[in-house]
């Protein structure tokens, strides 16, 4: 099954050079399908692999440069359960972006969905690479097919400063995680991430190690988006188009913490395996930081791509607590949050790009009552909503408590309240938009009129063709988000892959040695007997996220002592809004501040 991984990477890209060669002279509806077929394809290839890698790495060496005595000549893709499912989400995210995109666009180039192709080719051969130097290659065409996408609109202008912010901001981290590698490179004299990992252990945590594990993680965490590094990713959302937007937040921000984590766990967990709890302090703190600072500023915004790229950053902190951990129980925990978050909001995303299809904006104000007659998005979007706060029997909520029981067994009982707290707010500005726009509820905008009644019918072959394969897509993710809290011994199946994941001496022999990777100990979950009582943390959160959104929703707001306290709150938070100016040199200074501040506390407390 081996020689199967290298078919993810190869057939996107043959099929990209294809559409663009052939795309001047095929109609348009055969661009989709092929493009779609292909996506498809590719989804249940992940699937494949993901059945196979259970007991293993699936290693596959490029032109049968196996490894001699252990020494690396030839570059590997070393597939694992947790890549692979990984790699299955962003399939399944391209699928259905695709899909959506059928009537999205009214006129889309064949330059778009070769994009979209040669942006799954890299996702893909990110997840399933097991070389250091390719993972960065991978992330980067990734990340240039990003940017395209994300200025695809280029008769706006706001869109191309987007993607120009989301560029330049990206490529510094880039350099950033280029120069870590070199110094690895210098080191060990090898890319190969099992060899890294075996060759550091043998030496001490000097200076440059450190220096070399800040560069890649504050490389990475620009790609994921974890604060201070994260003043790029609202403008991104803002004027990428929607199918864009389904893969920035269901896929992109996740594979940065996925490569923190495996940069960590296979290459630096051995030389920096004394200083774990040092280190699972300072991301710790990274994470709180980040998960309160996305909802707040997800709770306080009107334009619903940026609601959501903010949701986005909130949950990347919640899953950071789950790696943060450097124990495979919060590694298991948050590679489940990860594939259920991920679902959750590319759905929404998906509802957010039905209202602009259909009403030309995705500003709340503006869209105020103008949702009625739409019950299908509203289901969705409310659903999609209590998923973002954990309702059982989501997915998302499987995570949560997974990652909750392993930092109370660790002494960190107080990141229970901060699931709470940040899945409660970012949540109920979900839920406060719903029933704003969908419902007419709350009082409405200052200057508000209701729209004119239509004079006639809409047409009856108008829109159900649009709008259908417009939802099907977020009911479907919608819908896998939820049956993941129904697939017997998930959690099981979780705690394994995160023990695989970080065996980082299997994982070495596999690679490296040829050897069947010795499994762990045990496999089962240690908190699959403490979901019932996780239960109520997750009513409580949900009580709390509809409390939240009804506090905006209540006519006479603005009078008394309670508008007073509102205004207040409001003038607090001016500050906060103007730190997120949307200027490229703003989101420069801030990513120096961040690698200063994490260099600065590492070299200090690991020396």
């Amino acid at each position: 099954m081996s020689t199967l991984t290298a078919l993810p990477v190869a057939v996107p890209l043959v099929v990209a050079a294809l559409l663009v060669g052939l795309g001047p002279f095929v109609r348009r509806r055969v661009l989709d399908a092929v493009a779609i077929a292909t996506a498809a394809a590719m989804t249940v290839l992940t699937l494949v692999l993901l059945t196979g890698a259970d007991e293993r790495p699936l290693v596959y060496w490029f032109g049968g440069w196996v490894p001699r005595d252990g020494v690396v000549v030839g570059i590997d893709f070393a597939v694992d359960t947790a890549g692979a499912a990984l790699a299955t989400l962003g399939a399944l995210l391209m699928t259905a972006a695709l899909v959506f995109t059928w009537r999205y666009f009214e006129a889309a180039g064949t330059l778009f969905h070769a994009l979209m192709l040669v942006f799954l080719a890299a996702l893909l051969g990110f997840c399933l690479t097991g070389d250091l130097f390719n993972l960065f290659v991978f992330f980067e065409l990734l990340s240039v097919a990003a940017y395209a996408l994300a200025g695809y609109r280029t008769e706006n202008p706001g869109s191309i400063q987007g993607a120009l912010n989301f560029a330049v901001t990206n490529s510094v981290g880039a350099f950033m995680v280029l120069s870590g590698i070199a110094l690895l490179y210098g080191r060990t004299g090898s890319l190969n991430l099992a060899e890294i990992g075996r060759s550091l252990e043998r030496g001490p945590a000097d200076g440059l190690v450190v220096v070399a594990f800040v560069l890649l993680l504050a490389g990475f965490f620009v790609k994921a988006a974890v604060v201070p590094f994260h003043f790029w990713l609202a403008d991104a959302y803002a004027v990428a188009p929607a199918p864009v937007c389904i893969l920035l937040a269901g896929v992109v921000s996740e594979l940065g913490l996925y490569a923190a984590a495996r940069v960590y766990w296979t290459v630096f967990a051995g030389v920096l395996g004394d200083h774990a709890a040092t280190l699972r302090g300072v991301l710790l703190g990274a994470a709180a930081l980040t998960a309160l600072l996305g909802a707040l500023m997800c709770f306080l915004q009107v334009h619903l791509a940026r609601l959501l790229a903010f949701a986005t950053v909130s949950h990347v902190g919640l899953t950071l607590v789950g790696f943060a951990l450097l124990e495979p129980a919060g590694l298991a925990g948050a590679l489940l949050y990860l594939v259920a978050d991920g679902l959750v909001k590319a759905s929404l995303f998906v509802c957010v790009g039905v209202l602009q299809y259909r009403l030309g904006t995705i500003d709340e104000r503006s869209l105020y009552g103008r949702g009625r007659g739409e019950p299908v998005t509203f289901g969705l979007l409310l659903l999609g909503g209590l998923a973002l706060a954990g309702l059982p029997p989501f997915g998302t909520f499987l995570g949560k408590a997974m990652m909750e029981h392993a930092a109370g067994t660790a002494g960190h009982e107080w990141v229970a309240w901060l699931f709470v707290v940040a899945s409660a707010v970012s949540a109920a500005a979900v839920l406060r938009v719903g029933l704003r726009v969908f419902a007419g509820w709350g009082p409405p905008p200052h200057g508000w009129t209701p729209p004119p009644a239509p004079e006639a019918p809409p047409e009856p072959e108008a829109t159900p063709g649009t709008y259908a394969t417009m939802l099907v897509p977020a009911a479907v993710l919608l819908a896998t988000a939820l049956g993941l809290g129904f697939v017997p011994g998930l959690a099981e199946r979780a705690q394994a892959a995160a023990d695989h994941f970080a065996d980082r001496t299997g994982y070495a022999a596999a690679v490296l040695d040829g050897q069947a990777a010795g499994g762990p100990a045990s496999t089962a979950s240690p908190a699959a007997g403490h979901l019932p009582a996780a239960v109520p943390a997750a009513l409580l959160t949900v009580g709390l996220a509809v409390a939240l959104a009804a506090v905006p929703l209540r006519r006479g707001r603005g009078r008394g002592r309670r508008g007073a306290a509102i205004r207040a709150m409001l003038r607090a938070t001016l500050a906060l809004r103007r730190l997120h100016s949307g200027q490229v040199g703003d989101s420069i200074t801030w990513l120096v501040v961040g690698t200063a501040t994490l260099g600065g506390l590492l070299a200090t407390l690991l020396r």
